[in-house]
């Protein structure tokens, strides 16, 4: 019977090698996924029960207690750590990745560590085995050990995490859809081989000579394998992942056929406000819930790239979209990857080249226009100056010597013309960047008479009167030029609208940080046509005042432009023959103002 006995123990022996090499398989597939924690962890733990299975193979063959010794000491390399291993395993495989750390995982492996010392200490305080010995009952040796508090605190710690990761597992399996559920399942039923058989054994309900707790990992190779190829198992490690995930700087989130969330990497982080590890295994109704852009994508299946726009935490960002297919090794779907590429410089920088090509537009029709307004605004005071210089000619051929009148006429024409000159190159300037923004403090009264003083022979060739009500130390903060521009510009306007006798009063009121400037006329007043359009009209037309004055209308443009550059604004109010009154606002400090840079 003795030799029958060994030669089952043989055909064990034989087994056990088997369940070792099937563990060698599965851990040598989990090596050529190593760049993935989840494959690291499940690599490791089926290299410990091949331990397990490789030392008890010659244990069972072992014919002394020395032999059964130096094979226990060979399974003990791995059965203090299996448990926690495959805990961490559960961990990573049901999104709770937060808390597999270095330190949570080292505390966990404080028990583990003094049951493998414990075990290889034994002799020296028997706290592991109280006693071991040899029992020939069954025909061969068979080592009968009384086990130890370390070894029941060794059996307590392990099944305490089984039960609390098989808890996690069967959560997952309840809320998975149809299609993850097979592969949680195998999950499941593969990890009960080990901690099932080992239970069976240690509960007694059987007799059983010999421990049939390797055999469990058979049980679980010959089931993980026939899973990995069936249900792409290590899909544990999805197929995407080993190719995007290392160092992509591209948002990128893995789903399954069902539309389930299963994995992503950092950078999906800065796209999808709130997203974290416990959203694996969410459905993508809930994952893009305040994005419905990307739940389309997602739905609609393989799409081409396109251009969406998302609101970020601190802007808006823009992304293109491109959402394909993974396929397994037989070339089926396996799930769905959603790849999201930022594009926002680049679309900033094509927005700047339309804002560019735009301005180059209005600049071109600008000068067409220009080109029409210049030729007939210049070509009319040269005309007029033609004529007088050949009236001027007759009149001295027919010896007559009055030309006061002729004189003052060209002299208001050449006037006219170097207005209409000095505004376009005013203008120009302006828009060619050539003007520079130096604003100081200016006394308000002080500009407005040196202004009053070059209108004087206009206003006085028109009888107006010009009535400065600004009192002396009103200061405000402007660039010198520009505040003269602005001033000049309004005076000048007044005159020209402003019919013979009339008269013109500038007033100032104070504001908080700021005054309020206002030029009055007497003059004939604008209609609902020209309100509407004034201060509006990037080019406006030119108009005639009341004595025949013209100008290419780029005044107001230009007060326009510098009023909103020193930090003021500009309106106006007008009464059909009654007149217009034009107001703006300075700054009377630094602080208050809003625009602080060139043009």
């Amino acid at each position: 019977m003795g030799a029958r006995a060994m030669s089952y123990n043989a055909y064990l022996s034989v087994l056990l090698i088997a369940a070792t090499c099937c563990s060698l398989v599965i851990a040598y597939l989990c090596w050529k996924r190593r760049e993935l924690p989840i494959a690291i962890t499940y690599g490791l733990g089926v290299l410990t029960g091949a331990f397990y299975t490789f030392g008890y193979a010659f244990e069972v063959v072992s014919t002394s207690i020395e032999q059964i010794q130096f094979w226990l000491r060979i399974e003990y390399i791995g059965i203090p750590f299996g448990t926690i291993l495959w805990f961490v395993l559960v961990l990573q495989y049901t999104g709770r990745q937060k808390f597999v750390s270095k330190w949570i995982v080292a505390l966990l492996m404080i028990v583990p560590m003094i049951t493998f010392i414990s075990h290889n200490t034994n002799e020296w305080h028997h706290l592991f085995y109280s006693s071991m010995r040899l029992d020939y009952s069954e025909g061969f040796p068979l080592a009968i050990m009384e086990k130890g508090p370390l070894y029941k605190l060794h059996v307590a710690y392990s099944y305490s995490f089984f039960v609390v990761g098989m808890g996690m597992l069967i959560q997952m399996f309840r809320r998975a859809t149809p299609r993850m559920k097979k592969q949680i399942a195998f999950m499941i039923i593969g990890s009960w081989g080990p901690f099932g058989f080992t239970l069976i054994y240690l509960s007694g309900f059987f007799y059983l000579p010999i421990d049939i707790s390797p055999f469990g990992f058979l049980f679980s190779g010959i089931f993980y394998l026939w899973g990995i190829y069936q249900f792409n198992m290590l899909r544990l490690a999805p197929l995407a992942l080993q190719k995007v995930f290392a160092s992509m700087q591209d948002a990128v989130m893995v789903f399954d056929l069902d539309n389930v969330l299963t994995s992503f990497n950092q950078s999906a982080k800065r796209v999808i406000a709130g997203i974290d590890p416990n959203w694996i295994g969410q459905p993508a109704g809930q994952v893009f819930s305040q994005y419905p852009v990307l739940l389309e994508r997602i739905q609609q299946g393989p799409s081409l790239e396109s251009k969406i726009q998302i609101s970020g935490p601190a802007d808006q960002r823009f992304y293109n979209v491109h959402m394909s297919y993974i396929h397994d090794h037989a070339q089926k779907p396996a799930g769905k990857i959603l790849l999201l590429s930022d594009v926002t410089e680049m679309v900033r920088s094509e927005e700047i080249l339309r804002d560019n090509a735009r301005q180059l537009s209005e600049l071109n029709t600008f000068k067409d226009k220009m080109f029409n307004v210049v030729a007939h605004d210049i070509r009319d005071p040269l005309a007029v100056l033609i004529n007088l210089i050949e009236i001027m000619e007759d009149d001295m051929q027919n010896g007559e010597e009055d030309h006061e009148e002729i004189v003052r006429e060209m002299s208001q024409q050449i006037q006219n013309t170097f207005t209409l000159v000095e505004s376009l190159l005013d203008w120009f300037r302006s828009q060619r960047g050539g003007m520079v923004f130096n604003p100081v403090e200016r006394d308000l009264a002080h500009t407005v008479q040196t202004n009053l003083r070059m209108m004087q022979v206009r206003s006085e060739s028109k009888q107006l009167e010009m009535i400065n009500e600004i009192p002396m130390d009103t200061f405000v903060y402007a660039d010198k030029e520009m505040l003269d521009l602005i001033i000049r510009n309004l005076l000048s306007n007044a005159i020209k609208f402003t019919a013979i006798g009339g008269t013109i009063r500038l007033q100032v009121a104070h504001q908080a940080n700021a005054v309020v400037v206002s030029v009055s006329d007497t003059g004939e007043g604008m209609t609902s046509d020209q309100e509407k359009t004034l201060l509006k009209d990037a080019y406006p037309a030119s108009s005639t005042g009341t004595a025949g004055e013209r100008g290419v209308g780029l005044g107001l443009t230009l007060c326009k432009e510098f009023v909103h550059l020193i930090g003021g604004e500009i309106w106006f109010k007008s009464i059909p023959l009654q007149g217009t009154t034009f107001y703006f606002t300075m700054p009377t400090r630094p602080d208050a103002s809003t625009k602080t840079s060139g043009l």
